[in-house]
């Protein structure tokens, strides 16, 4: 408690933020919103002993003082007997009561923000009684999203009966309500939503962060962009970028599928027969998992020589277990020691698609056997490298009656 005059009597201050810090928790309003009736609230508080009468009479008087009825018109003041044969016997101020919420909402100064608060509750009630139980549970959310609540209400409602096939985002029909407005208000439309939509019309696999997905809405096309490095144009084009859910079979005659992260090393990536190379965009590379016919095919990645770049191999082979590397090993590392950089936020997870000796490169970048953070980029590695790497690699690739 707030102490007087140094001492540690209980002053009006420490018993009205004590009364506040409970206000701030939301349980007086969830007991108006439930029901529940009121019971008196009892605050004991700790004054003057009887020496403190003779000793400090000035501060007693002063403390007894500020709690003097006509200062709070809204507390009930309980007394007790204190003194003796020296001082007299006196009365001061030994416990404060509440007994009824209009004297709380008062003596806060939140009278206005009950009422408000009070009539939000009654437009839920009306428009979506589905989510009033949350509501009552967390008023003090609703109450700091009160200038947005119709639009929030009117925003779960067309979702709620909506019935026809499914929509993007952007075609959600709402006044004053655009995607920026959604995912603005992402947490909590997901959290009200999923109190009142049915289980079959939640995908509970997507992330609560992933809004479209979650509640089935149409999401933002993945795409992939490719190359062709055989000198024959697709159509009269060398390189596409396609919806990735399209890209159901691989360009005529293609028979390997290199993939690198780099968009410089990309567009220089040399010529190879019978070959494509895809952008893959570090993590987004995942998206390949679902190019099936990426199994049929002989499949290459070349990423950074960091920890994340074998990080993005495991994560490739685990949908493609047949995937090859090509310059990620420790000759190309040290054979570059002047060309390293530093990564800055290196993984430590256990990887366990990698070969022996990637395991050996990965294991000493994440030991700091190196060095500490040490990072070899793709576009740092000298380009006859590449060019040696695919002849070699070209090689290997062409059936054996051909060589």
């Amino acid at each position: 408690m707030t102490t007087h005059q140094g001492s540690t009597w209980t002053t009006p201050e420490a018993v009205l933020a004590r009364l506040r810090k409970r206000w701030n928790t939301g349980a007086y309003l969830t007991q108006l919103a439930d029901g529940t009736d009121w019971e008196p609230v009892a605050i004991p508080l700790r004054g003057p002993k009887a020496g403190d009468i003779t000793r400090r009479y000035d501060d007693v008087l002063a403390w007894a003082e500020s709690w003097a009825p006509s200062a709070h018109p809204h507390l009930r003041i309980e007394y007790r007997r204190l003194g003796g044969r020296l001082a007299g016997v006196n009365n001061v101020p030994d416990r404060i009561w509440i007994d009824d919420r209009d004297d709380l909402w008062r003596l806060l100064g939140v009278t206005p923000t009950v009422a408000r608060f009070q009539s939000l509750l009654a437009s839920t009630q009306e428009r979506l009684p589905e989510i009033i139980p949350w509501l009552i549970a967390h008023p003090m959310k609703v109450l700091d999203r009160e200038a947005d609540w119709p639009r929030l209400q009117a925003t779960i409602r067309w979702i709620t009966d909506y019935r026809g096939p499914s929509v993007h985002l952007r075609q959600l029909d709402v006044p004053g309500v655009d995607t920026k407005f959604i995912e603005c208000h992402r947490s909590i439309l997901t959290t009200l939503l999923e109190q009142c939509l049915p289980e079959d019309r939640i995908d509970s696999e997507s992330a609560r962060t992933d809004f479209a997905a979650r509640f089935r809405f149409l999401r933002k096309p993945a795409y992939l962009r490719f190359r062709l490095l055989d000198g024959e144009p697709l159509a009269g084009f060398s390189e596409l970028t396609v919806r990735t859910d399209e890209f159901t079979a691989p360009p005529s005659g293609i028979t390997t599928v290199y993939v690198v992260e780099n968009e410089t090393t990309y567009l220089a990536f040399p010529k190879q027969p019978h070959s494509i190379v895809i952008h893959g965009g570090g993590y987004a590379v995942t998206q390949l998992s679902g190019l099936s016919w990426l199994q049929d095919v002989r499949l290459v990645y070349w990423g950074d020589v960091d920890t994340h770049g074998f990080a993005i191999l495991d994560r490739l082979r685990w949908a493609f277990p047949h995937t090859q590397s090509i310059l990620m090993n420790r000759s190309v590392l040290l054979e570059h020691r002047e060309q390293w950089v530093k990564e800055d936020t290196p993984t430590h997870q256990p990887l366990s698609t990698l070969t022996p000796d990637e395991a050996d490169v990965y294991d000493s970048l994440v030991d700091g056997d190196l060095g500490p953070n040490v990072r070899l980029e793709q576009e740092r590695v000298q380009f006859h490298l590449v060019e040696d790497a695919l002849t070699v690699d070209a090689e290997r690739a062409r059936p054996m009656a051909e060589r």
